[in-house]
């Protein structure tokens, strides 16, 4: 029995996600596009990956039901084979005699031939049953947060690191909206860069960006301004991290402009853009060459392209002292943000990580300000609400540097954004799916005295 091209497809990115730590959002598409895959089948092998990644803990506590040893003990080819079963039979209107032959036959054709039986026999077993009695099943005994781990999805500590943020913003009844988001699909985002295509061009407007467009469908890169460059996917809330730093103030000729970590170049595409309509200049860094190469195909449409440079972001502060006029710190972050898009990260990240990026965006964000010059602006941006990440760095970053003085950021971005963002007092600006329908955006503009 050959398996359907859909399945295989998203077999093969659960696979690469999970043992090669590759990124689901950047393997699918080329692989859709390379198979030549229908509308139909392209928009089921989207929802069998990402349904597949963002159900996992659910799934996961599911089969330790039907299952009479721990997952770990299982080979990880068969475990991924099993989930996506699972997502089929639970989550979809799949016929259960093709979502159990054909998780057996992606067993086989990964060399498990010998799990055929225990794949068939664990599946089956979760077909004798409806939905909602698994659903009983997995949250019997459970309360607190271990509860909302099964019935969101999310890992204990994300779901207490999502709390926190909006209870620190004075949101914390929107808490259950929050979480349910984070496991809708978002929908394709296009940014119009300016000065080289319009919002009309793109499509419909967006919802809080004024560059920004709503994909009518498809695939993007059908379109002409897309593959030329002109038009870019990019969610809203990184187009408006962008502007906040480029509309913060009027852009005076002559400028010098810094995005410290570039890649892939969405946020420095759209910065080139605006710099080059007011006669700035951009200078883009990325550490590691391979995206430093998407950095310089991002930046390719700007004529003339800006310079992009190598290295560690950290030693830019010694290598430019004062030089720049506006800087984007688009700092590595765990990625709780943006989880809509890449649903594996919140299995992929922990507690441990977060002290380790924390760390490393207070060196960067240190590195910045050296390179600020005099009543320089730095936007300090991360995709990720997680205080320890965002309020904590900042309000670190001012003890240490006296010089720096926190800007009002909501007051910039009501100034920018197409609607009222609603944002609560304070200098910097949080942004939330369940809200603004943009990834988890953080925000803040700090200015060298």
């Amino acid at each position: 029995m050959s398996v359907q091209p859909a399945r295989r497809i998203a077999y093969r990115v659960l696979r690469a996600v999970h043992a090669d730590d590759a990124y689901a959002n950047l393997l699918l598409p080329p692989l859709i596009a390379e198979a030549r895959l229908s509308p139909a089948d392209a928009a089921l092998a989207t929802e069998l990956t990402y349904g597949t990644l963002r159900g996992r803990g659910y799934y996961d506590r599911v089969l330790s039901l039907a299952i009479d040893r721990p997952l770990e003990k299982l080979d990880p080819e068969v475990l991924d084979a099993l989930r996506l079963g699972a997502h089929q039979l639970l989550a979809m209107r799949t016929a259960p005699h093709a979502a159990v032959s054909e998780s057996v036959e992606l067993v086989v054709s990964a060399g498990k031939g010998s799990a055929r039986g225990f794949v068939n026999g664990v599946l089956r077993t979760l077909t004798r049953s409806s939905p909602d009695e698994w659903r009983a099943r997995a949250v019997e005994g459970l309360e607190g947060d271990a509860l909302l781990a099964v019935e969101s999805s999310h890992p204990e500590w994300v779901i207490a690191a999502i709390r926190d943020a909006l209870a620190a913003d004075g949101r914390a009844a929107e808490f259950d909206d929050a979480l349910r988001a984070d496991n809708e699909p978002p929908a394709v985002s296009l940014v119009a860069l300016p000065g080289l295509a319009t919002v009309a061009e793109a499509g419909e407007p967006g919802a809080v960006s004024p560059v920004g467009a709503r994909s009518a469908g498809g695939d993007p890169a059908a379109s002409p301004a897309v593959a030329s460059g002109r038009v870019r996917v990019q969610d809203e809330g990184s187009q408006l991290a962008a502007l906040a730093l480029s509309r913060a103030r009027p852009v005076v000729k002559g400028e010098r402009w810094l995005d410290m970590c570039a890649g892939p170049g969405g946020k420095a595409a759209l910065l080139a853009a605006e710099a080059a309509a007011g006669g700035a200049v951009l200078t883009a860094n990325e550490l590691v060459p391979a995206r430093a190469g998407l950095v310089r195909k991002a930046l390719a449409v700007i004529d003339p392209a800006p310079e992009v440079i190598e290295g560690d972001a950290r030693a830019l502060g010694e290598r430019f002292p004062g030089r720049f006029d506006r800087i984007l710190l688009d700092a590595p972050c765990t990625g709780l943000g943006a989880l809509r898009r890449r649903p594996e990260a919140r299995w992929r990240k922990t507690p441990a990580d977060v002290v380790a990026l924390a760390r490393l965006q207070a060196e960067l964000l240190d590195a910045g300000v050296a390179a600020l010059a005099p009543r320089g602006i730095l936007a300090y941006v991360t995709c990720s609400p997680h205080v320890d990440e965002t309020r904590a760095i900042v309000a670190a970053a001012l003890a240490r540097h006296p010089e720096l003085e926190a800007l009002d950021t909501p007051a910039v971005l009501a100034g920018i954004a197409t609607r009222d963002l609603d944002l609560p007092p304070g200098t910097h600006a949080q942004l939330w799916p369940h809200r603004h329908g943009t990834d988890a955006m953080f925000i803040q503009l700090l200015r060298r005295r």
